[in-house]
């Protein structure tokens, strides 16, 4: 089952999610919230797998939030000390807590973040990714389409909406010069799942693959996975 918090300071907004959403068997809205200090809180309280995170909201923004559920999360993982690069260390299939944010058994930093909002500036979807967005999507979303990546996000997915993908084209190629097999790693990582299944995909083992990956984390200067994508869509690698 999928776990989802809501965050948006539209109570009409949050009921037409919330029947979207449960009505799918395997998703379940564990709660909502109307501001960012709100959700930051409701995350630390119920632990969803994914958080639909508006942009404006009162009493701080999504952008806030989405940055102090990272910062709580960066602060773990400097004291945890246990989980690398593979999510070694992980004592079950849950995941280790790291600070209020969580580190799942695929190496994914919980929760999984997907902006859901009418703003669709350049300058709001650089922020919101920034500040460690997993995804970005528009409002006007079809219900199909906003159920499935809900379900890509909680798979480890990073899911951006067309504005979203033009905004991040529009920086350009940075000076990341990465050898074919890291970037056979870069899309694997893009396309989810587990170090075990991305390693058996490319026919190596599991350690290799996480040496590819340290390698390629190294290049562009990220900690783990949502980031590394998000600085490959940024600068155009995969």
């Amino acid at each position: 089952m999928i776990s989802v918090l809501i965050a948006d300071d539209h109570p009409l907004v949050r009921d037409g999610i919330v029947a979207i959403l449960t009505r799918e068997s395997d998703i379940s809205v564990v709660a909502e919230a109307s501001s960012g200090p709100e959700a930051a809180a409701l995350v630390a309280r119920h632990d969803p797998d994914v958080v639909l995170m508006d942009l404006r909201m009162p009493g701080g923004d999504g952008v806030e939030a989405i940055r102090a559920l990272r910062a709580r999360g960066a602060q773990g993982r400097a004291g945890a000390g246990s989980a690398g690069v593979g999510g070694s260390g992980v004592g079950s299939s849950r995941g280790a807590r790291l600070g209020g944010a969580e580190v799942a058994a695929s190496g994914l930093l919980r929760p999984r973040i997907l902006v859901l909002t009418t703003y669709d500036t350049d300058h709001d979807i650089r922020a919101a990714l920034a500040a460690g967005a997993d995804g970005y999507l528009l409002k006007d979303t079809p219900r199909a389409e906003l159920i499935r990546a809900v379900r890509d996000l909680a798979a480890g997915r990073t899911v951006l909406s067309a504005a979203a993908l033009a905004a991040l084209a529009g920086r350009g190629v940075a000076g990341v010069a990465l050898t074919p097999r890291e970037s056979d790693v870069l899309r694997e990582l893009a396309a989810g799942g587990t170090n075990r299944e991305a390693a058996a995909r490319l026919l190596v083992s599991e350690t290799t693959f996480k040496t590819h990956l340290a390698r390629v984390y190294e290049k562009l200067g990220v900690s783990d996975r949502a980031a590394a994508v998000r600085v490959a869509y940024e600068r155009a690698l995969i």
